[in-house]
């Protein structure tokens, strides 16, 4: 069996897996990863940037170095190897457990219990629950469910397409090393500003063809186009940016505006600002959008490899 069928199998067999048992409680493969990851910043923090690019290669090439000892270690067999690449994808997405936690806050929230929506909020996204009322807090969940859609499904499948294994596992640890270090507080500004940097080359391909399979899934997709054109720049994300904003115009809604991390304001550019303003029923919406999204992302992933294999 070639490479692209291994892929192809392999990775629908892993969102199949995904979608039937979400991830799992306790021992979930990223958080070994993250624990890892831990221990070497133990080793090798400096307030440097040279010492963070270390932290960076050692701990996304181990990853990456991984999944390619595992991927010729089973080489001489297709059926392992489809399963290899199965568990590897199973692993690397989150898109049952995004739409479980969305789904439950938008549940909370459509019976008016703010407060156990506010409690599961952070779940999901780092925004300061308590600093938001019902419709903010769908506005948050509507922007997480956009940004994850692109981070935890379609950027693994795209660098899955590219590189098999070696290319799922990279993905996810260089998208787990920047949600650990590559944010700009005191301790990080230099020393994660490479994992930062990695984390938006590695995020781009997939970010865009995200807000493409939105813009052709969503229920408006001009008004996708729309938003896309007039507002991703604005962002501060180069990623999050046309991810949002075309979840924004296919959706018809207004994302954006005034944030709070962890006692920090941001005011950040409104996206679609012919859209109307987020409600607790969007929330479903976008995780339906979403769904449709990861689906047609597993078919235009598995598609060119297939093509570029002429398999």
């Amino acid at each position: 069996m070639g490479a692209g069928r291994v892929f192809a199998y392999g990775a629908a067999a892993g969102l199949i897996g995904d979608l039937l048992l979400g991830d799992p409680r306790r021992g979930h493969p990223v958080a070994v990863f993250g624990r890892a990851a831990g221990a070497v910043e133990r080793v090798l923090w400096r307030d440097h940037r040279g010492w963070g690019t270390l932290h960076t290669t050692v701990c996304a090439g181990g990853a990456v170095a991984l999944g390619a000892i595992a991927a010729r270690a089973v080489r001489t067999s297709a059926v392992a190897s489809v399963a290899l690449t199965g568990a590897a994808t199973w692993a690397v997405v989150g898109g049952t457990s995004l739409a479980r936690e969305a789904r439950a806050i938008g549940r909370a929230l459509e019976a008016g219990d703010v407060e156990a929506a506010r409690a599961r909020l952070p779940h999901l996204c780092g925004r300061d629950p308590q600093a938001l009322d019902a419709d903010g807090i769908a506005r948050a969940v509507v922007e997480s469910v956009a940004e994850n859609t692109s981070d935890a499904v379609v950027g693994a499948l795209v660098w899955g397409a590219v590189g098999g294994v070696p290319g799922l596992l990279g993905f996810r640890a260089v998208n787990t090393l920047d949600a650990m270090v590559g944010h700009k507080s005191a301790r990080y500004r230099r020393y994660g500003w490479a994992s930062a940097r990695l984390d938006d080359l590695a995020g781009w391909p997939g970010a865009r063809l995200t807000a493409v399979l939105a813009t052709l899934a969503g229920p408006d997709p001009r008004g996708a186009v729309r938003a896309w054109r007039a507002d991703a720049a604005k962002h501060p994300s180069p990623n999050a940016g046309p991810v949002e904003a075309s979840f924004a115009g296919a959706l018809g809604v207004r994302l954006g505006g005034t944030l709070s991390y962890g006692g920090r304001v941001e005011h950040r550019p409104v996206l679609n600002t012919e859209g109307r303003a987020v409600d607790t029923h969007d929330v479903a919406r976008a995780v339906r959008l979403s769904r449709r999204v990861t689906w047609l992302a597993l078919g235009v992933c598995a598609g060119a490899r297939l093509l570029k294999r002429g398999q």
